[in-house]
């Protein structure tokens, strides 16, 4: 009898160990590798979607920085990546600082995202105070889906370090900040580029300052 519930408890405990350590990027016995978007050195790989607004993005401490947290920022600015992106899982530490008396400190990870007369469009994992974990759809829809702070609100690190998972498989959108799932969205528009950019948000309105790094990610 012990034997047995032993026997059990083992394959149970295996079972989870199994679970646990599978990869984000596996399936159907395929393992795909998480690639490095930012090597903590350079730009290499990304570009602001305006020239005029490359000054916004640098490398500071090892860190993807916008902005500086001090000047007001006129009008969103946007830095890409070159590549594009479908299903995926994105994952990064970010962090969104700034001077709320100066206005408005909102950032944002648009993915699956396309430059339309210098406008980015496109989902947004939002970032920042009343939008945590919010899907945005920047210059299209609105707001998708408002993030879920029932248990993400003990846990968020406002002006410290958080982290963000964005994962996409066809129709179906997950976000997760702090290991807390914010978000779980069906698309179904067909309509909808179901490809397209990433790039990091530095919102108008405010002297904010977003500040990321452990940037990867996994394509399905």
């Amino acid at each position: 009898m012990n034997y047995i519930y032993a026997s059990k408890a083992l394959t149970v405990a295996l079972l989870c160990l199994s679970m646990a350590c599978a990869q984000p990027g596996e399936k159907d016995g395929q393992l795909h590798q998480p690639v490095v978007l930012f090597d903590g050195e350079t730009l290499t790989g990304w570009q602001a979607v305006d020239p005029a607004d490359a000054h916004y993005w640098s490398v500071i401490d090892s860190l993807l920085t916008g902005g500086d947290g001090m000047s007001n920022v006129p009008k969103n600015t946007y830095l890409q990546t070159i590549k594009e992106y479908g299903d995926f899982e994105f994952r990064c530490l970010f962090r969104l600082s700034g001077d709320q008396t100066t206005g408005f400190i909102n950032s944002g990870i648009q993915y699956r995202s396309h430059v339309v007369n210098d406008d980015m469009v496109g989902y947004q994992a939002d970032i920042g105070d009343g939008h945590w974990g919010d899907i945005y759809d920047e210059h299209r829809r609105a707001l998708l889906v408002a993030g879920d702070l029932r248990t993400l609100q003990h846990f968020i690190n406002k002006g410290g370090w958080n982290s963000y998972i964005v994962r996409v498989r066809g129709n179906h959108h997950e976000l997760y900040i702090n290991g807390v799932k914010t978000c779980d969205y069906i698309e179904t528009d067909p309509d909808i580029p179901s490809k397209g950019v990433i790039a990091i948000q530095l919102h108008s309105g405010g002297a904010a300052k977003i500040q990321l790094r452990d940037v990867t990610i996994t394509e399905f």
